[in-house]
């Protein structure tokens, strides 16, 4: 239960980490708002998750998850750069987390 929870807290990451870019500097109502309720609920399971797994690993597991979304929604939403050296890295980031899951023990 405890990684069903920081994989939704990962999801959540990405989703406030997008919709900073919405919020325009916080100018805008609504998507701050959600922008906020996503950061509370994305720490609120992080918190639940660690919990009962170790806080680097979950920490580690939260952060990748919310960066390797935010660039890949950067690339698709907002037309960010997709080179090959870039997509590289984000794969070695998603090697990581799974990485990191492998070696928790949990």
């Amino acid at each position: 239960m405890a990684w069903i929870l920081l994989v939704l807290a990962g999801l959540l990451e990405v989703g406030w980490a997008i919709g900073l870019k919405y919020t325009e500097g916080f100018t805008r109502p609504l998507p701050t708002a959600l922008t906020l309720v996503s950061m509370i609920a994305s720490i609120g399971l992080l918190g639940l998750a660690t919990k009962t797994l170790p806080i680097g690993t979950a920490y580690g597991v939260w952060v990748g998850i919310g960066a390797v979304g935010a660039a890949i929604l950067g690339i698709v939403l907002f037309k960010e750069p997709a080179s090959a050296a870039r997509l590289g890295f984000m794969a070695l980031m998603v090697v990581a987390i799974i990485g990191l899951k492998v070696t928790s023990g949990h």
